[in-house]
């Protein structure tokens, strides 16, 4: 069954739809644990700061957690928090056992070290799938927790059975986050790969002319609007990965959440595109979810 609303030719990959179905199949699993009297997934998210995208995609996380029946607890510092109390936290949470997985909500201050807070990560709790060990995983295609955006994004594309195998992708954006890893999973041989990929970036010569060689366009870089109708092929897949917001005096919050594609001018040429909100960001808080489920199992109880 397709998950999407069709627009004339143009179908769009519903990442909300697609979500839902996967919140009411781990809220099966999560009744079924609770009536053979085993452990609800506990999952536990630190956020620093105030950024006004961190609070709305933290507070989806927490609201999923919710709905499906997990537990859940956040953990709030100011953006001055000193590294040390930030790094003392995440090792209490690797020795918490009634915490399954957890995340830190990136991007952190500038007088953090990102990389040294996910190194701190236990990787059997770290359901983000950004730690080495986790990513290494993934290369082998061995079993690990995959990130949760790539891994999002290549479910969205398998439940709405869109066809992957022998197609050119093009992913613009080489982030350890979201490019690099979606670039190896849908490049290995498996169902929903076997895909022709070339990784892009801001170094790339002629982006517009390989932009149009795509069967497949992945946009990850952060830059509203950046890809233009002219840069798309006909009948097309394209994957916003972009959340920016952007001023916008005609809503009453003063701003709305704007992708990295040019949706109203491109989307009439695509098969498929995914909206921004409501495309891939709801797959990867599933994936995490998805996750975070895994890593109460590995623990077999």
């Amino acid at each position: 069954m397709y998950l999407c609303r069709k627009i004339d030719t143009m179908q769009i990959l519903d990442g909300r739809t697609t979500a839902e179905s996967i919140r009411k199949e781990l809220s099966e699993a999560v009744q079924e644990r609770k009536r053979n009297g085993k452990k609800i997934p506990h999952l536990a998210a630190i956020l620093v700061g105030n950024d006004g995208g961190s609070l709305t995609y933290v507070g989806a996380k927490v609201k999923a957690c919710d709905q499906i029946g997990f537990e859940s607890t956040l953990i709030r510092y100011d953006e001055t928090v000193p590294e040390d109390i930030l790094l003392a936290k995440v090792h209490s949470l690797n020795e918490d056992k009634s915490i399954d997985g957890f995340i830190v909500q990136l991007p952190l201050p500038a007088h953090i070290d990102e990389m040294k807070i996910t190194l701190a990560i236990d990787p059997k709790k770290d359901v983000d799938g950004f730690h080495p060990e986790n990513l290494g995983k993934m290369i082998l295609n061995v079993p690990g927790f995959l990130p949760a955006t790539p891994a999002g994004i290549v479910e969205l594309l398998k439940r709405n059975q869109i066809i992957t195998e022998g197609k050119n992708c093009v992913i613009i954006g080489r982030s350890n986050i979201v490019g690099t890893p979606l670039s190896i999973m849908l490049g290995r041989n498996t169902s929903t790969g076997n895909c022709t990929v070339t990784l892009a970036h801001s170094r790339t010569n002629n982006l517009k002319e390989l932009c149009l060689t795509a069967d497949i366009l992945i946009a990850a870089i952060g830059q509203p609007n950046f890809i233009t109708a002219d840069m798309v092929k006909e009948g097309a897949v394209v994957i916003d990965v972009g959340t920016t917001r952007i001023s916008d005096a005609s809503r009453a919050r003063g701003w709305r959440l704007t992708g990295d594609v040019d949706y109203a001018n491109v989307a009439p040429k695509c098969a498929w595109i995914t909206p921004v909100p409501g495309g891939v960001g709801p797959m990867t808080i599933a994936s995490l979810m998805i996750n975070t489920l895994k890593a109460m199992e590995l623990k077999g109880k």
